[in-house]
């Protein structure tokens, strides 16, 4: 009795420390977005560099910092069918599956046409804003890293559209933990979330620089199964229908997305790599 009267203590101590820091981050994100805005109208013509200055804190720094605070508190760590943003927001619907090695995976992408993104570094970053902004050609444009199994994508494939970074077709890769199945009990080598970049803007919920998607989710999967199915006739195909509810919601930046909740599973086993 003593044992559990003491744990009870313990745990309510550690509740209230973080609901202290928890109300305190809220309470200090809202002063600091006042003392910016009162700021930028004190200071003349140098209020559009403190707007900006602001801007830059609210997008980059308190706003993924309280978004972080609060997904730690309600979105849960288990398998859930959707992809986490570094913030721990809920992004894209995982709505596709692979059967193969990652040899088949490449083999399979590349034949059909889809390019091999470049890892997200200072260089990559700095050259898909100045292609975006001058509209000249990155195949290999690098997409942002979202979460699955608590760790960001393996590998990700894009299409560009017309020459123009700020549309394209794109897909990432998890690789599966050993011996994990689907829920139901279906087992796949590799889960993905394959999405269409239609624009470049700003985050609903972060108010950072983001690729929009397009809203419905469904047409880009489809699109993946058949290039990949059209470049190679030994590419099989299984559909696990209703494999999650059909849902209408928003991702990780704000935009809206739906799907029917259908899972195509590719199977490239067959596959030469």
């Amino acid at each position: 009795m003593a044992d559990r009267q003491e744990l009870r203590r313990r745990y309510s101590v550690g509740l209230a420390i973080d609901w202290f820091f928890f109300v305190f981050a809220g309470v200090a994100a809202v002063w600091l977005a006042y003392l910016g805005l009162t700021t930028t109208f004190q200071v003349g013509w140098w209020g559009f560099l403190v707007a900006v200055v602001f801007w830059v804190l609210l997008a980059y720094l308190v706003l993924p910092r309280l978004h972080r605070i609060l997904t730690t508190i309600y979105v849960p760590h288990y398998f859930i069918g959707r992809a986490r943003t570094s913030d721990g927001l809920l992004g894209d619907p995982v709505n596709l599956a692979v059967l193969g090695t990652y040899e088949q995976l490449d083999a399979a992408m590349s034949a059909a046409g889809w390019t091999r993104a470049d890892p997200v570094t200072l260089a990559s970053s700095w050259r898909i804003i100045t292609s975006t902004v001058t509209r000249r050609s990155y195949d290999e444009a690098p997409v942002s890293p979202l979460f699955l199994f608590e760790r960001k994508q393996d590998v990700a494939y894009q299409k560009e559209v017309d020459g123009n970074p700020a549309k394209r077709h794109h897909v990432r890769f998890w690789k599966c933990p050993e011996d994990w199945p689907l829920p139901g009990g279906h087992r796949v080598d590799w889960l993905a979330a394959g999405t269409f970049d239609t624009a470049v803007g700003l985050s609903l919920f972060t108010l950072q620089f983001t690729h929009r998607i397009d809203a419905n989710t469904d047409i880009e999967r489809d699109f993946i199964v058949r290039t990949v199915r059209e470049a190679d006739e030994r590419v099989q195909l299984e559909v696990i229908e209703d494999f999650s509810t059909g849902y209408h919601a928003r991702n990780g930046g704000g935009d809206s997305i739906r799907t029917d909740g259908d899972l195509p599973i590719l199977d490239l086993r067959e596959v030469s790599a």
